[in-house]
């Protein structure tokens, strides 16, 4: 097996040979640009590394993985777009760049660009690719909508919250895993183990990231602090806060989710301090263990060499203690 920088490194230059001048350039300038503003690419990542848990060429993933992280990006526009966001990995985001008909546009032409890298795979495992993909696709879309739906919503429970995010996140770091274990022909319940590992690590990544924006250094974090406060999403945090607090704690958070200062510093370190002081951090914390255990549990049921689990084992302690 190899290491995650060789994987980054084998899926970046899978993408340069993907390239070609092609017209008319406001349709695919915009795609170079985004798939090259990089990122961890963690999905795509362990589609390579599923195949050769299973004892296949990485070479063979290398469509699917790329599949993957072509999708990944076009939910990304078409995120931007909605949230208004004016970065990216720290550079302007498609739309802003271009304009928001360009970046409709062009994510369009990337969900189709998705699909075509799975034609390169024999019938059978096209077609199993194909029904994973079209399934996660649609479940990412209905987690985009949820998400959508709770900015406008009091009322969201724990349970609603952490579906949204199975489907928004979860899914395509599940699929992504299952994509490599079904290329490398491994058996059904083999690629079902590894889809229910992955499912749960995407839990836990995306509490992580919650808790990180909140709690996360600046200087390593790569995105602004506070980020889900100034747009007063109601997050994992946020919903075991009003769970957990006093009247008078539940009163200023509300209030504070309600509001949109011109210096958000005094609102970030007020919600802070009620995040700690109702226990919310800390029980974010917690989750974001179990969800890791859960997925351990499951990883040791994967009938795999023992050298192979402690490899995955270790990319998702690595991913749970990451500051970025």
């Amino acid at each position: 097996m190899h290491s995650i920088y060789q994987y980054q490194e084998f899926i970046s230059d899978y993408l340069q040979e993907q390239y070609e001048d092609k017209e008319p350039k406001n349709l695919y300038e915009p795609i170079r640009y985004i798939l090259e503003l990089g990122g961890k690419r963690i999905r795509p990542v362990l589609t390579l590394m599923s195949s050769e848990v299973f004892d296949a060429d990485y070479k063979k993933a290398l469509p699917a993985a790329l599949a993957v992280e072509v999708f990944h990006n076009f939910s990304l526009i078409h995120d931007d777009i909605m949230d208004d966001a004016p970065l990216r990995r720290g550079n302007e985001t498609v739309h802003e760049k271009w304009d928001i008909n360009t970046g409709i546009l062009s994510g369009d032409a990337m969900l189709i660009l998705a699909y075509q890298f799975f034609e390169k795979y024999e019938p059978n495992i096209f077609k199993e690719l194909a029904k994973l993909f079209s399934k996660t696709a649609l479940e990412v879309c209905e987690g985009q909508q949820w998400d959508v739906d709770f900015e406008n919503r009091e009322d969201v429970t724990i349970p609603e919250y952490l579906k949204m995010i199975q489907y928004k996140t979860a899914v395509l770091v599940a699929a992504a895993m299952k994509m490599g274990a079904i290329i490398a022909e491994t058996s059904n319940e083999n690629a079902n183990l590894i889809y229910d590992f992955g499912l749960n690590l995407g839990l836990a990544f995306q509490l992580q990231d919650d808790y990180l924006d909140v709690f996360g250094d600046p200087e390593t974090f790569g995105k602004q602090v506070g980020g889900d406060i100034i747009e007063n999403k109601k997050t994992y945090l946020y919903l075991k806060a009003i769970e957990f607090a006093s009247e008078d704690e539940k009163e200023q958070l509300l209030h504070l989710f309600s509001i949109h200062p011109i210096d958000n510093v005094d609102k970030i370190n007020s919600v802070k301090a009620v995040f700690n002081a109702t226990g919310a951090s800390r029980v974010t914390k917690k989750a974001i263990q179990d969800y890791t255990l859960k997925a351990f549990e499951t990883l040791h049921k994967i009938n795999i060499d023992d050298d192979k689990k402690a490899i995955l084992q270790l990319f998702g302690e690595n991913l749970m203690g990451r500051k970025v």
